[in-house]
């Protein structure tokens, strides 16, 4: 999930009652909670590097506990540094502990988005999303900040009440927030679950089903994107699970046909990287057009060069093709396709994401 999420949730599990173990324990977990999106530095070595190492080993169990010795390690610098001396004995254990359960609860958040986390890395590459929650959701946002805030609010009513009762008020407001997500997170399973059932067991495709998907709304528990792959097509529907509606896409997506073009960018480093990652792939050679990015270079007229475009209808929320749509007009790009020019002799000639060339 984005950033301040992950850092919210960190202060709240503190204010859970960790925080009275000892000093240090909100600055670990919300640190501790965020640090293993250090792995987004990739981004200075390219789009490409970025999309295969985020997520990566500062994501998995068997980096957690380095990530924990990380955080304490910047807080034990910081420590040193101080004059004034913390009013509670630091208990350095304790301070790692809370951070390494803070770098858990990022995994926790990560999988439950439609983007997906490799826990198992670098044993096991395989990506794991359990697809309920976009990358920002509205509702847990408020949840935590309301959590954090409230008891505050409360005390300025009130300030006549001890720290006992503070610290009281801030772990019922806390528990309160993470219980909400925990809620929150069943309710979605469980529309997930319901809006797959609707198109598994409706009557809407005259040619076989192999899979079926549930991608998630940003604003509501009860609107799905639906994903369907027929074999040689996708298909797409939105399904409002609460009326038990489901509207079909006439749109047909065909998967493009595998020609020497796409054969050679699927070996490329970001067709490996982009293969690896998409859930539902549509790789299509779209003939010599350029690629829209600032930075890109046109094709060479007189060349036989083929672009090749990387997709994940995943992210057709609504309109990653229409993207592809415009990109056949020579306009527009999106974060989440990648582009390979692949010249005359299937030699890759460039690789773009984002509108940013891999180096």
């Amino acid at each position: 999930m984005e950033p301040v999420t992950h850092m919210l949730t960190g202060a709240c599990l503190s204010r859970s009652g960790l925080n009275r173990k000892t000093s240090y324990v909100t600055a670990a977990m919300v640190i501790g909670a965020e640090a293993p999106d250090l792995d987004m530095l990739w981004r200075l070595h390219g789009p490409v590097s970025e999309l295969q190492h985020h997520r990566g080993i500062t994501h998995t169990f068997l980096g957690a506990p380095f990530m924990a010795l990380g955080t304490l390690a910047v807080l034990m610098i910081f420590d040193r540094m101080r004059t004034a001396r913390p009013s509670v004995p630091i208990r350095w254990g304790w301070v790692w502990l809370c951070a390494f359960i803070a770098d858990l609860s990022h995994i926790l958040l990560d999988y439950t988005t439609n983007y997906g986390v490799r826990p198992f890395y670098p044993f096991n590459p395989h990506w794991y999303a359990w697809g309920i929650l976009n990358l920002f959701d509205t509702f847990i946002f408020l949840s935590l900040v309301i959590a954090l805030l409230a008891p505050g609010a409360f005390l300025l009513g009130n300030q006549e009440r001890g720290s006992r009762e503070k610290f009281a008020g801030q772990r019922v407001w806390a528990w309160a927030a993470l219980t909400f997500v925990l809620l929150w997170w069943g309710l979605r399973s469980q529309q997930q679950a319901h809006a797959n059932a609707l198109v598994k067991n409706g009557d809407y495709f005259a040619e076989p089903v192999r899979r079926i998907g549930a991608e998630p709304s940003m604003t509501s528990p009860f609107r799905w994107h639906m994903v369907i792959d027929t074999g040689n097509a996708y298909r797409t529907a939105s399904v409002d699970t609460l009326h038990n509606e489901v509207v079909l896409n006439r749109r047909v997506i065909l998967k493009g046909p595998i020609t020497s073009a796409v054969v050679a960018a699927k070996q490329s480093h970001l067709g490996k990287v982009y293969v690896d990652w998409s859930t539902w792939p549509l790789i299509e050679d779209m003939g010599s057009l350029s690629i829209p990015a600032p930075v890109a270079p046109p094709t060479p007229a007189g060349q036989h060069w083929h672009t090749v475009a990387f997709l994940d209808m995943r992210f057709d929320s609504p309109s990653l093709l229409e993207e592809l749509e415009k990109f056949r007009h020579k306009a527009g790009t999106a974060s989440l396709i990648g582009w390979v020019y692949v010249g005359p002799d299937h030699q890759i000639e460039g690789q773009y994401m984002h509108g940013q060339k891999q180096r």
